[in-house]
């Protein structure tokens, strides 16, 4: 592990940060690139990351501390050092799109060219950010587990990124990439949850996260299928 990276002075540069703040560059980067591609506003799109980017790290924050709540009663500030790492996805999910919903209804944008539009760029993100859950610590594998449960993850996004921009690239019908990527993101987190040990067995030895995963996969997929029949 290498939770810092260096220190100058009052300054500590942690590894955590650094990655979240790569990931949203490169992403947002790629994102206004392709979004030139499509005829979108590239500055539009970019206010609309760094919108999903706050919510979601404060919904991602959120969850988490409440999933622990244990942890943080004895050192309430704890709640407050991101650098330390805990942000759990499925809270982050549900403010950003909260927030993003409401931003593309007042700008009255197209929701689903929008959303299909950053969905790979955000699994991209993912996988950036889990490099940083590594060299953090955090999202760590069980004990005695000699595969890297962070980095599976961030393989298995990186493939992700990869089948959505091959997707997006062709013809495809308005929200098949985003629901896409929710499909792709919950069987992904299914699986690599049997790797965690941070994650508390709820029952059938399941994870919450599980389970709040296979009821992301059954709603995308049946959104798929949806639009697959909406000729």
């Amino acid at each position: 592990m290498h939770p810092v990276i260096c220190t100058i002075g009052p300054f500590t540069l942690y590894s955590y940060g650094l990655m979240l703040a790569i990931a949203f560059l490169v992403a947002s980067k790629l994102a206004c690139i392709e979004a030139k591609n499509q005829k979108i506003n590239p500055d539009f799109v970019f206010q609309l990351l760094f919108i999903i980017l706050i919510s979601g790290i404060i919904g991602a924050r959120i969850l988490y501390v409440v999933s622990n709540l244990g942890d943080y009663l004895d050192d309430p500030k704890e709640i407050f050092m991101l650098q330390h790492g805990g942000l759990s996805w499925f809270g982050g999910l549900l403010f950003a799109i909260a927030a993003a919903a409401y931003y593309l209804n007042k700008r009255k944008e197209d929701k689903y060219r929008v959303l299909d539009l950053i969905a790979p760029y955000v699994a991209l993100a993912q996988a950036i950010g889990r490099i940083g859950c590594f060299l953090n610590g955090c999202c760590y594998a069980k004990s005695g587990q000699l595969i890297p449960s962070q980095l599976v993850s961030s393989f298995f996004l990186l493939i992700s990124f990869i089948i959505l921009r091959f997707m997006q690239n062709r013809p495809h019908q308005p929200g098949k990439i985003f629901f896409g990527y929710l499909t792709f993101y919950s069987l992904k987190r299914f699986f690599v949850e049997f790797l965690r040990g941070d994650s508390k067995v709820l029952l059938w030895g399941l994870s919450g996260f599980q389970f709040t995963s296979i009821l992301l996969f059954l709603f995308s997929l049946s959104m798929l299928i949806k639009i697959a029949r909406n000729k």
